[in-house]
């Protein structure tokens, strides 16, 4: 997640990434979220070592599919694994404008069952092709969000990089749903609006990870998080 939206920034202006980044002041729950891309995951040892900001990882989103074919191949391994050693987990979809919303939609709940105790299902939408309308981009998202809360009673979570929630997303339609909103490398977050969770990073080191993981925070306290969970 992330790497498509943020391509065009790495190559025109990204600098060499302190390896002692330190996360935005201010928030005490922190996460993750991963994919095929960080490999083969120790968890055991994510868990009893892994901390950011000194605090313990608190939750991980984890990629379940994209479009209407493809399920992440560490998808099953990495959610069962969050789940036995006592990380809060979440699942996400990656949106492609190249298939159906409906299909895109029933193949995430084909594949990704929510137990009590998980985070909502997460939309990850961050890529408009050009030769796709505003209003075609927003009518898919939608209709996804909707049947997705059809099934899971529980409403998703949206993922997007600010900027283009603004160009794209700036639809009060859209504001009954949690944001998650990724911006990177900075104090505070460039968005104007209500938000849940923040991806202010993608060059996270933590034990039992090999290479960059990007880092999250949850505004507000475990408590809280707590309450978003599938069965509160």
């Amino acid at each position: 997640m992330g790497v498509t939206c943020w391509v065009l920034y790495k190559t025109l202006v990204e600098k060499d990434v302190d390896t002692a980044y330190s996360p935005p002041p201010g928030y005490t729950v922190h996460g993750i979220d991963v994919s095929h891309h960080q490999g083969d995951i120790d968890w055991e040892l994510l868990r009893n070592q892994g901390s950011i900001d000194g605090q313990p990882l608190s939750f991980v989103f984890i990629k379940a599919t994209e479009g209407s074919d493809m399920v992440d191949r560490r998808f099953s391994r990495n959610f069962s694994e969050a789940r036995k050693h006592g990380i809060m987990r979440g699942a996400y979809h990656f949106y492609r404008t190249s298939a159906p919303a409906k299909a895109q939609a029933e193949h995430f709940i084909r594949h990704v069952t929510l137990e009590p105790g998980d985070l909502p299902p997460v939309l990850d939408v961050e890529v408009k092709p050009a030769e796709v309308g505003q209003e075609e981009l927003r009518q898919g998202i939608l209709e996804w969000l909707v049947r997705v809360e059809q099934h899971y009673h529980v409403k998703p979570i949206v993922y997007t990089y600010h900027a283009f929630h603004q160009q794209y997303m700036n639809d009060s339609v859209f504001n009954i749903y949690p944001y998650w909103i990724a911006h990177y490398y900075v104090d505070s977050v460039r968005y104007r609006g209500p938000w849940a969770f923040w991806q202010h990073s993608d060059a996270g080191l933590l034990p039992g990870i090999k290479g960059a993981v990007d880092l999250d925070i949850f505004r507000g306290s475990y408590d809280e998080l707590r309450k978003l969970v599938i069965g509160h």
